[in-house]
């Protein structure tokens, strides 16, 4: 509880929700980058990371922007600049459709395929580690909770 407390600038806010999801998403962001420079993956942020283990998923139906703008909830300016650089980098490709020249369809290249997969098993490791110690009753309660806080917001 000490780090969720230590993210709050004073002891009235120290169980204030969004300074303690704060908090979590900066740990969580922190560890996945030290993780990934420790596997070689130094170049994937955390939602390039994300964005690539969806794709990976997703590898049989059609992704478009509008798809993952959605799917991750996020603005379509902040979309159009992560896909522009996962592009620049060689992670993703981006196609066109036939019948409509302004869609464009989102996958994987090779070497995107081959980081998702090397950051899905270095996630896989992190999330291991950062879950020891906690009871699987209560990480069953945290997923309820979590769960019903996005619904909340998404009213």
């Amino acid at each position: 509880m000490d780090e969720i407390n230590n993210c709050c600038d004073d002891g009235a806010e120290k169980y204030k929700l969004g300074s303690i999801i704060r908090g979590l998403h900066g740990a969580f962001s922190k560890k996945f980058m030290a993780c990934g420079m420790a596997v070689g993956l130094d170049e994937v942020t955390l939602m390039h990371g994300w964005i690539m283990g969806y794709l990976y998923h997703n590898q049989g139906k059609a992704v478009y922007q509008k798809t993952i703008e959605s799917d991750f909830n996020i603005r379509r300016s902040t979309v159009t600049t992560i896909l522009q650089l996962m592009e620049k980098k060689g992670y993703i490709k981006r196609s066109a459709v036939e019948g409509d020249a302004r869609l464009k369809q989102i996958s994987l290249t090779e070497q995107g395929r081959a980081t998702a997969i090397k950051t899905k098993a270095m996630i896989d490791g992190m999330e291991s580690s950062i879950l020891e110690g906690i009871a699987p009753d209560k990480l069953e309660i945290f997923y309820e909770v979590a769960q019903k806080l996005m619904t909340n917001m998404e009213r």
